[in-house]
């Protein structure tokens, strides 16, 4: 694939034109899902005036039949704004607006799995569930390769590049460092972020949220990595395994705790739900990856750190497990545990609802959430 044309303008000459006043207008930048399940669509309306809470933004529509998500003779969709952050790119007092998609006949959109989870939190919000996604990505040039890499082969192998320092170990810094603080700026709850073991693949995480926050601000988190790598001529790919080979895959390990959970004795109650899991596994494995397991088949081998696809395992500090408790919790005997199973292309919403349904509400069903009307 030939580089780029918008790698190559000027952002200079770009800066000229936004330090331009805007009056009392505003630029308000809809973003929302599309018929993928991972990958995200944005258009920019005017707004008179700044919107203080969601219920000031107005409902919108785009085209569905150009996001794969409706026919060209019935194309209308709806956007619904149900989350309103920041802009770190326009700045204030600009907003960027998460929103739901609904069909032309005002039904939830089959990749809105949003509406659904919302139902699921509010049933167990007495039960205060936090949650922490910690999102792994790499970093691609134009050409699909591996940002840093050599053009013809292979970096040396892994080891020194977790958490690692120096041009030689960390490649790409300044897109982490660039998507860091603009998450800061937006109002997204970044918990941190690392370079991971692979070169060119990076980790950051996001939480402690509650119920549907979770969903919320990762994509918006998402949305913002893709426009940073997007100024810097770079492409962010959330592929589960994107390099063949003795190469670590790309996974979004779920950090989950109820109010039960953190308080003095909370690991029986953490002990509980990973039994429960665990007499769930294969249905959890459809969950975490948007087609249905397939991506993360390829990922969840058993090696460089994962759990075996078709065995479901729990550990005190292990990270080829299914489920992992922190040392410091088996410690405490309370806090949180990780599945370690959710690919980089899961959807937040459908991993926590599940994790509420199974854990909470103690499910036992084998229908697939997914995708579903």
């Amino acid at each position: 694939m030939a580089i780029s044309a918008s790698a190559q303008l000027s952002k200079a000459v770009k800066q000229m034109y936004l330090d331009l006043p805007q009056g009392e207008k505003v630029q308000a930048m809809y973003i929302w899902i599309d018929g993928t399940g991972q990958c995200l669509r944005c258009k920019t309306r005017t707004l008179d005036n700044e919107p203080q809470t969601i219920k000031d933004l107005p409902e919108w529509n785009f085209g569905g039949a150009g996001t794969y998500q409706s026919e060209g003779s019935n194309s209308d969709m709806f956007l619904i704004p149900i989350a309103m952050f920041r802009d770190p790119f326009r700045k204030d007092p600009n907003k960027l607006v998460l929103c739901e998609v609904l069909k032309y006949n005002r039904k939830t959109a089959e990749t809105n799995l949003r509406q659904t989870c919302n139902q699921i939190m509010s049933m167990v919000s007495n039960e205060q569930p936090w949650f922490g996604m910690e999102q792994e990505y790499t970093l691609l040039g134009m050409d699909g390769q591996p940002f840093g890499w050599p053009s013809n082969g292979f970096p040396e192998p892994q080891g020194p590049y977790y958490c690692g320092v120096g041009a030689d170990k960390a490649y790409g810094r300044d897109i982490v460092e660039a998507h860091y603080r603009a998450c800061l700026y937006a109002g997204v709850k970044i918990a941190g972020t690392n370079a991971e073991v692979m070169p060119a693949q990076w980790k950051f995480q996001v939480g402690p949220c509650e119920g549907i926050n979770m969903g919320d601000h990762l994509w918006i988190a998402r949305f913002i990595l893709h426009r940073v790598c997007e100024d810097f001529g770079i492409v962010v790919s959330f592929d589960p395994k994107p390099v063949t080979g003795n190469w670590n895959g790309a996974g979004c390990h779920t950090n989950f705790s109820t109010k039960p959970m953190r308080e003095e004795g909370g690991l029986k109650h953490i002990e509980e739900a990973i039994e429960l899991l665990g007499k769930r596994h294969e249905y959890h494995i459809r969950i975490y990856d948007p087609k249905g397991g397939s991506d993360n088949k390829r990922r969840l081998t058993g090696f460089h750190e994962t759990c075996n696809l078709n065995e479901f395992s729990a550990g005190v500090a292990n990270r080829n497990t299914s489920i992992c408790i922190s040392r410091t919790v088996a410690q405490e005997k309370k806090g949180y545990f990780e599945d370690r199973r959710p690919s980089a292309n899961c959807d937040p919403y459908a991993v926590t609802e599940v994790l509420i349904r199974t854990c909470l509400l103690k499910e036992t069903g084998d229908e697939p959430l997914q995708y579903k009307n």
